[in-house]
């Protein structure tokens, strides 16, 4: 078992990454000794993996669960008023703790409502996703999504732990193993040009969920978001956390606009981060090689490097609505290389239009 420590002073706490952390006792224990426990998963990862978590919670005073139906679209209001529900109608106080067991959706949701009730309760996340796992789960960030625009509802909000069981993986889908591998190849392109040279050896061995490359894949994962969060936990102006952000302006634009749920986010990334690397080329920062090594790496991940057909002003609309946005001007992440990414708002607008205008890159 592997321990990565997030550093916030008060609010730190251990990401643990290791095969079969569920069936363990003794790793929840400390956690769930004599409170109130809620396990808040959904319809899908409920079946596989809650019988698992609930016998290695002995210790808790009680134990209740709430199951959201599973995907993006139900990443709502309504979903989080089933979880306040349940604790209210329980009684369950401040003492108690939640436990997100599920991917980036139900981990966002629930430490939304943990943020939230009674203006602040301990949770811990339990990702059972390789999306969740590398990324959203670790960090802090969580929230719901509003029609016009995804995570516009939130709070940073830290874990008391982060608990990553790779024998979860076994049951995960392709599409979604793929979905994670764009934020593993995001931090290879932000600030890990030698991850990036891995991955690039590796990524055969990632798609086929060869153990050990996912194990360390994760691991390089959660150590470089680690550093990025204790630089910067509340993503200020300095714009160090941001660049987690690559390809995420125009990902989030294409979830709003197709749908929610009709993309998966990763995939959304995948053509997002294509996109923003045709930005940098075309600003002469990237050359071709380099582009199309990302786009490469990207489509062995067996990820879309083609955006939907949308039309440039849908894009603008959306993404004049980001949350990295000042006084009006759309702040993009891009790269000034392989390896270093930053963000930015001095871009030729005529690279952003010729960007948005390109279905085939």
């Amino acid at each position: 078992m592997e321990k990565i420590k997030i550093d916030l002073g008060a609010r730190s706490y251990d990401i643990l990454v290791g095969s079969d952390l569920l069936s363990q006792d003794k790793i929840f224990s400390g956690h769930i000794a004599g409170r109130n426990v809620v396990i808040v998963t959904n319809s899908t990862v409920g079946p596989l993996y809650l019988n698992k978590l609930r016998c290695s919670l002995k210790l808790a005073k009680s134990i209740i669960t709430v199951t959201l139906d599973d995907g993006e679209q139900f990443k709502t209001q309504a979903s989080l008023d089933l979880i306040y529900k349940s604790l209210l109608e329980n009684k369950f106080g401040r003492d108690s703790i939640l436990i997100a067991l599920g991917g980036g959706v139900v981990g966002d949701i629930a430490g939304y409502a943990a943020a939230t009730y009674m203006r602040g309760i301990d949770f811990i996340q339990v990702p059972t996703t390789l999306l969740a796992q590398v990324d959203s789960s670790v960090g802090g960030k969580t929230g719901i999504n509003h029609p016009h625009g995804k995570n516009m509802i939130g709070a940073f909000y830290q874990p008391r732990g982060v608990i990553i069981d790779i024998s979860c993986l076994n049951t995960l889908p392709n599409n979604e193993l793929s979905a994670g591998l764009a934020e593993v190849i995001k931090y290879g392109l932000i600030n890990d040009f030698d991850f990036f040279l891995w991955l690039e050896k590796e990524m055969d061995n990632l798609v086929a969920k060869e153990p050990r490359s996912l194990i360390k894949a994760i691991i390089r994962s959660c150590q470089n978001k680690a550093k990025v969060v204790a630089e910067d936990e509340l993503e200020t102006e300095k714009g160090i956390r941001a660049t987690l952000n690559l390809g995420h302006t125009f990902g989030h634009a294409i979830e709003t606009a197709v749908g929610y749920g009709n993309w998966l986010h990763g995939e959304a990334v995948a053509a997002g981060m294509v996109m923003a690397a045709h930005m940098s080329l075309k600003q002469d920062w990237l050359t071709d090689d380099d582009f199309q090594r990302i786009k490469k790496l990207i489509s062995r991940a067996r990820l879309p490097v083609n955006p939907p057909d949308l039309s440039v002003d849908v894009y603008m609309d959306l993404m004049t609505k980001d949350k990295k946005n000042k006084d009006g001007e759309i702040n993009l992440v891009l790269l000034k290389k392989l390896g270093q990414a930053f963000l930015t708002k001095d871009y030729a607008k005529n690279v952003l239009d010729a960007t948005l205008r390109t279905k085939s890159f």
